[in-house]
């Protein structure tokens, strides 16, 4: 994490450190390969979802939520990825204003976490409409990042 600068005023802590863990959250956990013994991620992840909920919006906090299924997810912690798999997919799907490249990680990390806790059919259907959804995302940048992490998902063979 970068240094915390100077003129940060006290009022803006919570939203500076939700920012900056976050984006070393994700920085690692599309390129780490193995996750299980990086507790820094897991650290990172969870440190942004906290001060997400002190200084973030709704939206802040379910993108925490979204961070939080993928990585424990990706540690193979099944039960709380698909907690906060269940809950971050509920409120993107249910908002109708949720843009493609949002929608289609919702559905790409609610179908890791369905693997990682042993639910197939459910890892099925939300990896299959994550494929769907990706097909739609017109911008090639907003795609490329979320192929970054749809790529790592492991495949099944049907």
């Amino acid at each position: 994490m970068s240094k915390t600068p100077e003129n940060l005023q006290p009022e803006n802590w919570h939203r500076y450190f939700a920012i900056n863990a976050n984006n070393a959250a994700w920085s690692m956990s599309e390129s780490l390969e193995d996750v299980l013994n990086h507790t820094e991620l897991l650290d990172a992840a969870h440190a942004s979802a906290w001060h997400w909920r002190v200084a973030g919006t709704k939206i802040n906090q379910m993108r925490s939520t979204m961070l939080l299924a993928l990585i424990h997810a990706r540690m193979n912690m099944g039960s709380s990825a698909w907690r906060y798999a269940e809950l971050m997919k509920n409120y993107f799907t249910q908002n109708s204003e949720t843009p493609e490249w949002e929608l289609a990680f919702a559905y790409a990390i609610h179908a890791w976490a369905a693997l990682a806790f042993g639910k197939l059919d459910e890892y099925k259907d939300s990896y299959h409409k994550a494929t769907t959804v990706l097909e739609a995302i017109k911008d090639p940048e907003d795609l490329a990042v979320v192929l970054k992490t749809f790529n790592l998902i492991p495949k099944l063979s049907y």
